[in-house]
């Protein structure tokens, strides 16, 4: 007698909300998540809410200005701040001095960054290492930057050298933790299944711990280069230099608050583009995506 075998239809399997591990050469193992998989794209984020925020702030500083409420010499209108802003970028080279403060962030947040992947590495895996160091780097942010820089004078002497230490100093300590506590929250599951596969040392960290840290390190980075600028215009305007610390202390000697405001301008203006293009790369990172779909289901 042969034997009726009913199929049940693809269509009322269950869907498993379980994320798949797919061993890859090397030891590498790719995340995905099913549900994450028919996930609609996330929506970018609109800038409606930032703009009109903007859009207010400037209306009331115009508002104030434009009443008299307050002096110019202390106070200028936005669109005196616009006009010197232009002239200062047509005529007065702020651009080059940009540049110049620009290229020490960026040396001092990207040698800070090689300083502490490593470090938070060796803190993840050596707790005696980890409990005999962190109350030093913690103990070390007590200290101002402007209080470092006359040491830094005596030491290394004035110029740009100087503030890229500075920078270093300034976003160590952050990059460090949020690359710590990044690794710290690793899924262990996710570990041994790697380990299982032949991962062990370097391949460990090269396909596992550095990629599933990613996110950690990454906001670590949008964090430290924000403090880098702080640090190079605080090493320009105390040990000397080129940038736009030097400009912020030549105006502030002349009262020429305008062109404060302009500058300061230029320097924001530089930290967000920095943040938003490292934000962006966050975003499109493939394990970054898988993550977040991960923590979803």
């Amino acid at each position: 007698m042969s034997t009726a075998i009913a199929e049940r239809p693809v269509s009322a399997l269950p869907e498993s909300p379980e994320s798949t591990v797919e061993s890859r050469s090397g030891g590498a193992v790719l995340l995905r998540s099913e549900r994450s998989a028919v996930r609609p794209p996330r929506a970018r984020q609109l800038p409606g809410p930032a703009l009109l925020l903007g859009a207010t702030v400037l209306a009331l500083w115009w508002a104030v200005t434009r009443a008299g409420l307050i002096l110019p010499v202390f106070l200028p209108g936005p669109f005196d701040v616009a006009r010197r802003l232009w002239l200062g970028v047509s005529r007065g080279g702020l651009l080059g001095y940009a540049q110049v403060t620009l290229t020490e962030a960026v040396l001092g947040c990207l040698a800070a960054a090689a300083l502490s992947l490593p470090l938070a590495w060796g803190l993840f895996h050596w707790r005696p290492f980890a409990r005999a160091v962190l109350p030093y780097i913690a103990a070390s942010q007590a200290v101002p930057a402007i209080a470092v820089a006359p040491l830094l004078v005596v030491w290394i002497g004035y110029g740009t050298v100087p503030t890229v230490v500075l920078c270093v100093l300034m976003v160590f300590f952050p990059i460090t933790v949020s690359v710590l506590l990044g690794l710290r929250s690793l899924d262990t599951d996710i570990i041994d299944a790697a380990r299982l596969d032949g991962a062990h040392g370097p391949s460990m960290v090269a396909y596992m711990e550095l990629p599933l840290a990613l996110p950690a390190i990454l906001s670590g980075l949008r964090t430290g280069f924000t403090l880098s600028v702080t640090g190079a215009v605080i090493g320009e305007m105390t040990m000397g230099g080129k940038g736009l610390g030097m400009v912020l202390a030549s105006q502030r000697q002349s009262v020429d608050t305008a062109g404060l405001f302009s500058t300061i301008a230029v320097l924001c203006i530089m930290a967000t583009s920095i943040h938003w293009c490292l934000q962006e790369l966050e975003r499109r990172s493939r394990v970054v995506d898988s993550l977040r779909g991960r923590r979803a289901t």
